[in-house]
């Protein structure tokens, strides 16, 4: 399933009945979490204004996100020292310049909106110290957002997951009257595809697994041959 499981932003217009739905919630709610707290709450959005109003705090991330990617700056990312040194362009002005995606500018019409909030007093982020950027406080909330996405692949469905709300949480989280002690995790975007992906482009396990210390020998080989299948290819479509 995994293999086939890459991220769908295409969707045709049938709806995904409310069972199919609790099928995907039920499979996904066995998500590992940090102390087993289980931080997450899902909402299920569908008034149509709090669609519109939610789509246009996601454009607003996606156009600070792309005007980034034309400055040649890779959007939102730490410095080599691990920490982010602020935005390289005005993001003001990119969330007021046009980037037209068919996603994005159609969020609101997408079959399932879930939005997936996270109790932020339930995570234990032992890197909140460290000089550098933190990563370790999405580990008892990303795992239970990919069951989501695997379950919902099972079930016959499509997803992808955005972040670019964060970039207006606090609008955001004022819209869906999210407490101050949740913050918000992911928006996933589900529905029936309109195609199906038949291949996904991957690195080979030999190129992102070392022996022992970061620069060992390679774990692995060049080239991962699925069951019954080709050797997949880094030029692989």
């Amino acid at each position: 399933m995994m293999r086939t499981a890459g991220a769908v932003r295409e969707f045709t217009g049938e709806p995904v009945p409310d069972e199919v739905l609790e099928q995907v919630l039920d499979a996904a709610r066995f998500a590992p979490s940090g102390g087993n707290q289980q931080p997450w709450v899902v909402l299920v959005v569908r008034d149509p204004e709090l669609r519109r109003r939610l789509r246009d705090l996601v454009r607003e991330g996606w156009r600070e996100y792309v005007a980034q990617r034309r400055a040649g700056v890779r959007p939102f990312a730490p410095g080599p020292d691990g920490r982010w040194h602020g935005p390289a362009i005005d993001l003001d002005a990119a969330a007021r310049t046009p980037a037209p995606s068919a996603f994005v500018d159609a969020f609101d019409q997408v079959p399932v909106l879930l939005v997936l909030a996270v109790r932020l007093t339930a995570l234990a982020v032992t890197d909140v110290d460290l000089d550098r950027q933190s990563v370790v406080g999405g580990a008892s909330i990303y795992p239970f957002a990919q069951n989501i996405l695997l379950a919902a692949r099972d079930a016959g469905l499509g997803g992808t997951l955005t972040t670019f709300a964060a970039r207006r949480e606090p609008a955001a989280a004022a819209l869906l009257h999210i407490p101050p002690d949740h913050g918000i995790a992911a928006v996933l975007a589900l529905g029936y595809p309109a195609r199906r992906t038949t291949r996904l482009t991957r690195q080979p396990v030999g190129a992102f697994t070392r022996i022992d210390t970061f620069d060992g020998a390679a774990f692995g080989s060049a080239t991962a041959a699925p069951p019954g299948g080709r050797p997949d290819s880094p030029a692989a479509s």
